[in-house]
């Protein structure tokens, strides 16, 4: 046998490393978790938590995304399964739709329906300024969930307060701290929702934020072993999925209920989040 010349070896290699591409990604596609909600349950010690505080829960949902890929019927059962988690206080943290903005008519009816015995609060995301703010507060006005820009607002628990706090987009919003923290009462636990995660750089140096609650990054939707996530966008860069400590602060990133781009999860599965909160 003639040995094998160089250029067939390269043209051999091309056509091995072009399969092995191609059977990758078919097997990505097949096990696609874009419709595999799962409940992250987190607990966040606060030092100095105090005793009518202990145990309290906190469910968040972000990056719903509302159609053209993510479905109503998606949401509504991400809906059905924070709910079923009896939270304390549900939170939403931004990007509601995506490209359609006759969807979020859609999305008011079906997120009306979330329940939490201290109320359920929302802040917005860059995807809610690009498209039409305004429609977004109209939507979540009419679903009856409050809205938190550059505010906050106090949450009485028995003798105690939790203080919850929301700042505007970090990317093409204003977003406030201060302005947010102002009617935060000294020595009380502030939970603060700002959609983008790596802003915690910048929010954990005025100190008196416990937990900060972002989503944003999808967690990348692609993950590969060893690697992590594929692409994820500015400001989802360094805090990219789940739990970190950043100075005294906890920051949370949630992976998000829908998607965005492409209609595929890989190795990172919609989440809602399920936080209870515990002194040190």
């Amino acid at each position: 046998m003639s040995p094998i010349s160089r250029r067939d070896f390269l043209k051999i290699g091309s056509v091995a490393g072009a399969g092995m591409v191609g059977a990758s990604a078919g097997y990505i596609y097949l096990n696609n978790e874009s419709e595999t909600i799962v409940v992250e349950r987190i607990t966040i010690a606060i030092p100095g938590l105090k005793e009518s505080l202990e145990g309290f829960t906190i469910a968040q949902i972000s990056d719903i995304h509302l159609l053209p890929m993510t479905q109503p019927e998606h949401v509504a059962n991400g809906v059905a399964i924070t709910n079923s988690l009896n939270p304390d206080l549900t939170l939403l943290t931004g990007d509601y739709i995506w490209t359609d903005i006759e969807a979020m008519h859609a999305l008011s009816p079906i997120i009306a329906n979330l329940d939490a015995r201290y109320g359920v609060y929302t802040s917005l995301g860059n995807h809610d300024l690009w498209i039409d703010v305004n429609v977004i507060k109209q939507g979540l006005e009419e679903a009856g969930l409050p809205l938190l820009v550059n505010e906050g607002v106090p949450i009485s628990v028995g003798k105690e307060i939790l203080y919850l706090a929301g700042v505007d987009d970090g990317w093409s919003g204003q977003p406030d701290l201060h302005a947010a923290l102002e009617g935060a009462p000294p020595d009380v636990p502030v939970v603060l929702m700002a959609h983008e995660p790596d802003m915690a750089d910048t929010f954990a140096r005025d100190g008196r934020v416990a937990l900060q609650l972002s989503g944003h990054s999808h967690g990348g939707q692609v993950r590969l072993p060893g690697i992590g996530a594929i692409a994820l966008p500015y400001l989802g860069w360094k805090y990219d999925q789940g739990l970190y400590k950043v100075s005294d602060m906890w920051l949370y990133t949630n992976r998000g209920l829908g998607i965005t781009n492409i209609a595929l999860r890989f190795n990172c599965p919609p989440e809602i989040t399920q936080f209870t909160l515990t002194g040190a």
